[in-house]
């Protein structure tokens, strides 16, 4: 685990993997899409605790191939590292379909960070929160 100060001069534990991923995050989506870049949007989180975390997926029809995954964040450092990594594991090997992206756990998510402090387990839910609500939306327009 690598040492981090936060502004408040406390100590932080994070793996070198969180490090990676908060400092140079993965699929991060800078600017709002354009209208038709993806087939559907997520959602999870709220104001009220801090973290919001919205999701926008691109899905190939016939297979179900995620070909494309993008995130926004409002959080932490957790929740950034948590989601960029999320989305590397949906985009793997040209893809993963969407039903072994759905079977992702945070505990998955955390085992690929090599760890999240215990307080901060609660980030990890984040993206596949908001993966499963832009599942949920992609499934409402393909009927």
């Amino acid at each position: 685990m690598a040492d981090i100060i936060n502004n408040k001069g406390e100590e932080w534990l994070y793996s070198e993997k969180v490090k990676e991923h908060f400092l140079n995050p993965k699929n991060f989506l800078a600017e709002e899409p354009k209208e038709g870049d993806f087939d559907a949007e997520g959602e999870a989180g709220n104001f009220a605790c801090g973290d919001i975390m919205k999701a926008w997926i691109k899905v190939e029809p016939g297979t179900e191939r995620i070909k494309d995954f993008k995130w926004r964040t409002w959080g932490c450092a957790s929740a950034i590292a948590a989601t960029s990594m999320f989305s590397e594991m949906v985009l793997e090997n040209d893809g993963m379909t969407v039903e072994d992206a759905l079977k992702i756990t945070p505990q998955d998510i955390i085992a690929r960070l090599s760890g999240l402090p215990p307080q901060k387990v609660h980030c990890s839910v984040l993206a596949d929160q908001a993966f499963k609500d832009a599942v949920k939306n992609y499934r409402k327009k393909s009927k």
